[in-house]
């Protein structure tokens, strides 16, 4: 399974940390789904119209800070089309457009047709540094 941080935040994180260059966390991250998956330097396919729009999330970082989690349930709005087959997900810092800061294909493609709704539970949405 492919995934990484994008080009974009570790520019960010790296300036931040080594030149002290101030970087601004976002108040809110924002979940998006990709039928084509997107890479380091951003692209894939988002799915746009049919009801979709990208859900707000939040997440706890474990104690030993190598681990980030979902908190709370990431429910997508029911399909009014087909979504086609997700194929990976990504994190952004804003609702619409802003800037992608991480992206990870999905363990298993999910087709959403018209009336689905994509829910990821409590925990299942990980990320991890090591």
């Amino acid at each position: 399974m492919a995934g990484s941080f994008t080009d974009y935040l570790e520019d960010k994180i790296l300036k931040h940390v080594f030149t002290n260059t101030a970087y601004t966390s976002p108040t809110t991250v924002y979940v998006g789904l990709f039928t084509t998956a997107p890479t380091d330097t951003g692209g894939g396919t988002e799915i746009t119209g049919m009801g979709y729009t990208r859900k707000s999330a939040a997440f706890t970082v474990s104690g030993t800070g190598t681990l980030a989690t979902n908190s709370a349930a990431i429910d997508f709005d029911a399909a009014t089309g087909s979504w086609g087959t997700v194929v990976a997900m990504a994190i952004f810092d804003a609702s619409t457009a802003g800037n992608m800061l991480a992206w990870a294909d999905l363990t298993t493609s999910k087709t959403i047709a018209t009336g689905d709704v994509l829910r990821i539970p409590i925990g299942d949405l990980d990320i991890t540094l090591s």
